[in-house]
């Protein structure tokens, strides 16, 4: 029977204990930081079209400034 760690702390210290990651795992992981990184950039970029000209300049961008952003696709940074 396996035992069973209760505390944050004993998760984080088991998974560093480990000493590698299986490829597939690692490669999951990182598409979804990839995924999450896109639809975070597309969220942010619809947004940016809502806002009204005080808005924007409040932030420090001008009208064109935040077409162009609005205007590019979600994985160009």
């Amino acid at each position: 029977m396996t035992r069973h760690m209760t505390a944050p702390a004993s998760h984080l210290a088991y998974l560093t204990a480990q000493n590698r990651i299986p490829a597939a795992s690692l490669i999951a992981v990182r598409v979804a930081v990839v995924l999450s990184k896109w639809a975070t950039r597309r969220r942010t970029r619809l947004a940016l079209q809502q806002l009204t000209p005080d808005q924007l300049r409040d932030v420090g961008l001008t009208p064109a400034e935040a077409s162009l952003e609005a205007r590019r696709v979600f994985w160009r940074m």
